[in-house]
């Protein structure tokens, strides 16, 4: 499903080495299985020839990186990014987090990243994945080749995208997509139609697996304070699983209102959960109401646009309001 190959990115990230345009790259490392797969930094062409990947499961958002890379450059670092990542880019660039200079962004088209943390929970013993087409093999060590359509192993924000077009690139390979028109609000408005009782359970028993990890706030874009509240040791709540059911709340209650307005509904928050939480309805629920009160807007669409919510004026909806129209709770 992927439209643009290894092989040519891969060239792009060679021929850009080589002319001295930039001096390392930012790109994908596959582990012991193609489906496990990482960011990694590339400096030199023996390190990409031997490791650089890309295929369906080259799912991570790379943006967040380039606030600790690109002070690592002295000339530029190349990274790819697919259309989803480029929104999160523009937001860093809003938030003056990397130096723009010291980047040069070349946007690959996508047709959709498979999960690998769905894969893992449908087959046991998984020695390798191939994708042909919209047909997903995998091969098994004990119950031989398996086979599965594409979309039952998409990931879930990849089943809701919201738009194949880049916001930002340098350069592009391949054909540029569309601003598409996503449902991706549809499990939001199920919420919203359930009773108080109903939400409170409902997320009560999701945000109750909650192991704080902290892998939701570590690998979103929107959260890079040099440092945490839920760092500070006078918190009582440093880096440690919830002692009772208020903890396991607030601390994804407060993340989501500090990205408010600034969360580009990239789903790494979900994504990376080993509770399969589904966090990224917390941030929709946020972005759904932004647009139903101010107007719609897209964090990270264009570079320096200012999200609703920080700006006043007298036309500002009241709290009240919010609870009249039914938008008072996720």
């Amino acid at each position: 499903m992927q439209e643009v190959t290894r092989d040519a990115l891969l060239n792009k990230a060679l021929e850009l080495l080589k002319n001295g345009t930039v001096d390392r790259v930012l790109g994908y490392r596959v582990g012991e299985f193609s489906y496990d797969v990482t960011p990694a930094v590339f400096e030199n062409e023996d390190a990409l020839k031997k490791d650089f990947c890309w295929n369906s499961f080259c799912g991570a958002n790379f943006s967040k990186y380039l606030i600790s890379e690109t002070a690592k450059t002295e000339k530029k670092l190349l990274v790819f990014l697919k259309p989803c990542d480029s929104y999160s880019f523009n937001q860093l660039l809003t938030e003056h987090r990397f130096d723009r200079e010291k980047v040069y962004a070349v946007g690959v088209p996508c047709g959709g990243m498979l999960s690998g943390k769905d894969l893992r929970e449908k087959v046991e013993s998984v020695s390798d994945v191939s994708v042909n087409g919209d047909k997903v093999t995998v091969k098994t060590l004990f119950d031989g080749d398996l086979e599965f359509d594409f979309e039952t192993l998409l990931s879930d924000r990849c089943k809701n995208c919201k738009s194949k077009k880049h916001v930002a690139y340098d350069e592009l390979l391949g054909e540029d997509g569309e601003v598409l028109d996503s449902h991706r609000f549809d499990e939001v408005e199920r919420l919203e139609q359930m009773t108080p009782d109903e939400r409170f359970a409902f997320w009560q028993g999701e945000l109750s697996r909650c192991i704080r990890c902290n892998a939701c706030r570590d690998v979103c874009p929107a959260c890079t304070c040099e440092k945490c509240v839920f760092d500070n040791p006078n918190s009582g709540v440093q880096n440690k699983a919830a002692a009772d059911s208020f903890e396991e709340k607030m601390f994804h209650i407060i993340r989501a209102f500090h990205v408010a307005g600034r969360c580009t509904d990239c789903g790494e928050c979900s994504r990376v959960c080993p509770q399969h939480i589904p966090l990224h309805l917390l941030n929709r629920k946020f972005i759904k109401d932004i647009n139903s009160f101010y107007g719609d807007y897209q964090a990270g669409a264009e570079v320096g646009s200012r999200a609703p919510i920080v700006n006043y004026t007298t036309d500002d909806p009241e709290p009240s309001e919010a609870v009249e129209r039914g938008h008072g709770n996720a």
